[in-house]
């Protein structure tokens, strides 16, 4: 039983690691608390569900099942980049209508609380389009296998699992073999010397919505195929986000999936422990020993976004 939600611990941990690593980019480089993030991995996967709705039609014989051993089909493989570049997309246009003209005034703490107005307004929108009900990729169950003795895993998640190391290892080698990862990496040590050395900060931070609104939308792809899609899919990870951000080191892409890993580890052994409604409590707990004794998180010092 042990070795299963461990197990199941890495699997929640890769979805949370993900999505806070493009929180910790917006957090360094940005120099804000973007309560929004949560509702970018919603609206990936509902952006995805959209256009698998708007491709039914013509593709029939693309349905579960014709993907290899996943339970997606085709269309899905199809549609998640889309999303992808939806979702970034709509972090662009929040960016120049909303948090643009609120940053070239100088207004941290009010960036966060528009973030978390234009969180509410993009929650209610969804539930507004689809409803509050869950949905789902596809109907189709999919089957465990067990790897280990005592230990069973689908396809899914182990898809997920290799899609989040292949993303990690992506960015890893963008942030620090070229010249956009460089000029990222010294905006978010020091935004005003990045500036005189001839850094471009209105790119860096094109970039910075695009990179992480599209590794949210990845996560709530993810997540959607591993559970369920709902409008408060993107609110419930937000806090396990944030923790899993401040746990690794702010700015840190290896510490924020470090502290996915940990927070969803905490998470899946608390609940046989002590229930599965006291097991966020228990992650958190976590967070506040590890930033009794190393307040900057476990790695790197802040503003290293490498």
């Amino acid at each position: 039983m042990w070795l299963q939600q461990v197990t199941n611990g890495v699997i929640l941990g890769a979805t949370i690691g993900l999505g806070a690593i493009g929180l910790t980019l917006t957090y360094s480089i940005l120099r804000f608390a973007n309560f929004t993030h949560g509702e970018f991995i919603a609206w990936g996967a509902y952006f995805a569900l959209g256009l698998l709705a708007l491709a039914a039609p013509w593709a029939p014989d693309a349905g579960p099942g014709h993907f290899g051993p996943l339970t997606v089909g085709w269309p899905f493989v199809a549609a998640a980049p889309l999303a992808v570049a939806l979702t970034a997309g709509l972090a662009l246009g929040l960016d120049r209508v909303l948090f643009r003209p609120l940053a070239r005034r100088g207004a941290g703490l009010t960036l966060a609380i528009a973030s978390f107005g234009a969180s509410l307004a993009l929650r209610n929108a969804l539930v507004f389009l689809y409803g509050p009900q869950p949905d789902y990729f596809t109907r189709e169950i999919p089957i465990a296998r067990a790897v280990l003795p005592g230990v069973r895993v689908t396809a899914d998640q182990v898809f997920l699992l290799a899609v989040t190391l292949v993303l990690v290892a992506a960015l890893h080698l963008v942030l620090t073999r070229t010249g956009l990862g460089r000029a990222m990496r010294a905006t978010s040590e020091n935004p005003a010397l990045a500036e005189v050395a001839g850094i471009d900060p209105s790119r860096v931070a094109r970039w910075t919505w695009i990179i992480g609104a599209g590794l949210a939308a990845v996560g709530g792809l993810l997540v959607g195929l591993t559970v369920q899609i709902r409008p408060l899919m993107g609110a419930e990870l937000l806090l396990p986000l944030f923790a899993a951000a401040i746990l690794g080191g702010i700015g840190s892409v290896p510490g924020a999936l470090l502290g996915g890993l940990i927070v969803g580890l905490a998470e899946a052994l608390a609940v046989p422990l002590v229930g599965a409604e006291y097991r966020a409590a228990v992650a958190f707990l976590i967070l506040l020993v590890v930033l009794l004794v190393r307040p900057r998180g476990l790695l790197g010092p802040r503003g290293d976004a490498g």
